[in-house]
C-alpha cells in the first residue's frame, strides 16, 4: 500500500509570516548589543568528545569504549520559508534549548534544506523582542547559533537534510533545482564549517527516500545505497569525525513500507563506506494516525510488530551488523488506542534493543502527530513525556557510565 503523507504539506503550512522583523540598521543595533556573556545555559561537562563516537558491533560507542545512545527529539522548521526552527514567534530559542535538556533528551534532530544554506534565505516569523540576537540572520547563521547553544548545553545535533528546498520533501536526493553535485558540495561545506564544533556529530544525508528510490539495483540514478556511499564518502574525507545516517527506502522487491523506513536491503547490499566505523542506518515508523497500514488492523495486533520491526530494521543491530537510529516516530496519543499502544510498544521495544531515536517531534505544529509541547509551545505533553522518560540516556558531553534502573536495558 502506498504511504500518503501529509506531514510535510502540514509542516510547510505551519509558518506564521513575517511580522515582527525590523530594518537591517536596527537589527544590527540590537546584534551589537547582545554580548555572549548573555547566553544561556551551563558549558557541557567535560568528557569524551562527542565527535569520537563509532559504531562497534551493531551498537554506539564513545573513545572509551563506553556504550552510546542517542535519546533526542526533532525540532523541525529550517527546513521550511521560515528558515528558522519553529516556535521562534512564541519563545526565546535559549529557553527552547534549556527546555529540551530539562526534559531529558540529550540529542537534536536539526532539519533543513539546501535552500536554507543560500545567503537570501533570511530567518523569519520570530518574535523580534524575545529574539533580538537573531534578527537580519540567514538560515545559515541562525542553524550555526542552534548549533553553539545546543554543545554548551552537552546536547548533541544530527543535521537532517530533509529537503532540498524549502517547498517540499523529494522522493530522491537530487531534484531539477538542486542537484547531486549541488547536495553533495553542500553537505561538505557543513562538514568544513562545523569540524571544530563537537556537538555536531551526524550527517543524516537524505530524508525519507521513497517513489523511486531503490537499494542495491546498481541505477545511478534511483540507487540510494549508491548515493549515500558517494556523499558519505565526500563528508568523511573532509570531517572524518562524524556518523554517516543512511535511511532505508520505501519499497524492496515488493515489499512497501514508511518512507525511509525500509533496510531489509541492506543485509545484502551493505551501504561501503571508507570508514565502516562511522555508517548508521536510520528508519522512520510511524502508526495509524499517519496512515492505516493494514498490520494495525491485523487481529495479533499489536504482538506483530516487534516481528516485523525485525524484519525492516532491527535486524541490523541485533545481528551486530550496524547500529540503527528511529530518526522519527511519534503520534498524538499515548493512551490505549491503537495510536498509543503502537506507541508504546515502540518505545518498550527500542528500550529492550538497546536503540537510539529522535521522537517527532518537539514542535506542536505537526498535524499528523502533535509534539512533546503543546500549542502554547511552553507546556509539556505530560503523557508523551512520562513515556519517552523512561527511556532516556544521559548527555554525550557526561561521563558515559551506564543510567540506572531501566535505562539500563538492553
Amino acid at each position: 500500500m502506498r504511504q500518503v503523507s501529509r506531514r510535510s504539506i502540514l509542516k510547510l503550512l505551519a509558518g506564521l509570516g513575517t511580522s515582527g522583523l525590523t530594518t537591517a540598521a536596527m537589527a544590527a543595533v540590537l546584534q551589537a548589543c547582545r554580548s555572549p556573556s548573555t547566553n544561556r545555559g551551563s558549558p557541557a561537562p567535560h568528557g569524551q568528545p562527542l565527535a569520537a563516537i563509532r559504531a562497534e558491533h551493531g551498537k554506539l560507542v564513545a573513545a572509551d569504549g563506553h556504550e552510546v545512545r542517542l535519546t533526542g527529539v526533532n525540532w523541525f522548521g529550517l527546513e521550511t520559508p521560515n528558515f528558522a526552527p519553529h516556535g521562534l514567534w512564541a519563545r526565546n530559542w535559549q529557553d527552547m534549548l534549556d527546555q529540551v535538556e530539562k526534559a531529558g533528551f540529550n540529542a537534536i534532530r536539526l532539519p533543513f534544506s539546501n535552500q536554507v544554506l543560500e545567503a537570501g534565505s533570511l530567518a523569519n516569523s520570530m518574535d523580534a523582542t524575545k529574539n533580538p540576537d537573531l534578527l537580519g540572520l540567514s538560515g545559515l547563521q541562525v542553524m550555526d547559533r542552534i548549533v553553539e547553544g545546543a554543545g554548551r548545553r552537552g546536547l548533541a545535533i544530527v543535521l537532517d537534510r530533509h529537503r532540498p528546498t524549502a517547498d517540499a520533501q523529494s522522493e530522491l536526493w537530487y531534484t531539477d533545482r538542486v542537484s547531486e553535485a549541488r547536495w553533495i558540495d553542500d553537505w561538505t561545506m557543513l562538514a568544513r564549517r562545523y569540524r571544530a564544533q563537537p556537538a555536531v556529530i551526524a550527517a543524516d544525508l537524505h530524508n525519507e527516500p521513497h517513489g523511486a528510490a531503490t537499494w542495491g539495483d546498481g541505477n545511478p540514478r534511483t540507487d540510494w545505497r549508491m548515493a549515500a556511499e558517494r556523499a558519505g564518502n565526500a563528508i568523511l574525507s573532509v570531517n572524518p569525525d562524524w556518523l554517516i545516517v543512511v535511511e532505508g527506502v520505501e519499497r524492496v522487491g515488493a515489499d512497501t513500507y514508511w518512507w525511509g523506513g525500509n533496510l531489509a536491503a541492506a543485509r545484502d547490499h551493505p551501504v561501503r563506506l571508507a570508514r565502516p566505523d562511522k555508517l548508521v542506518y536510520s528508519a522512520h515508523d510511524y502508526g495509524p494516525g499517519v496512515y492505516p497500514q493494514p498490520w494495525f488492523a491485523a487481529p495479533d495486533y499489536p504482538r506483530n510488530l516487534p516481528a516485523i520491526w525485525r524484519r525492516h530494521w532491527a535486524y541490523l543491530p541485533a545481528e551486530r551488523i550496524a547500529p540503527v537510529l528511529i530518526g522519527e516516530f511519534g503520534g498524538r496519543s499515548m493512551g490505549h488506542d491503537q495510536e498509543g499502544t503502537w506507541q508504546r510498544s515502540l518505545v518498550d521495544f527500542l528500550k529492550a534493543s538497546g536503540l537510539s531515536y529522535t521522537y517527532w517531534s518537539w514542535n506542536p505544529d505537526s498535524g499528523d502527530t502533535g509534539g512533546i509541547l503543546k500549542d502554547d509551545w511552553l507546556t509539556f505533553d505530560r503523557a508523551k513525556l512520562d513515556v519517552l522518560s523512561s527511556y532516556q540516556w544521559p548527555r554525550l558531553g557526561q561521563a558515559m557510565a551506564a543510567p540506572a534502573g531501566e535505562r539500563n536495558a538492553a
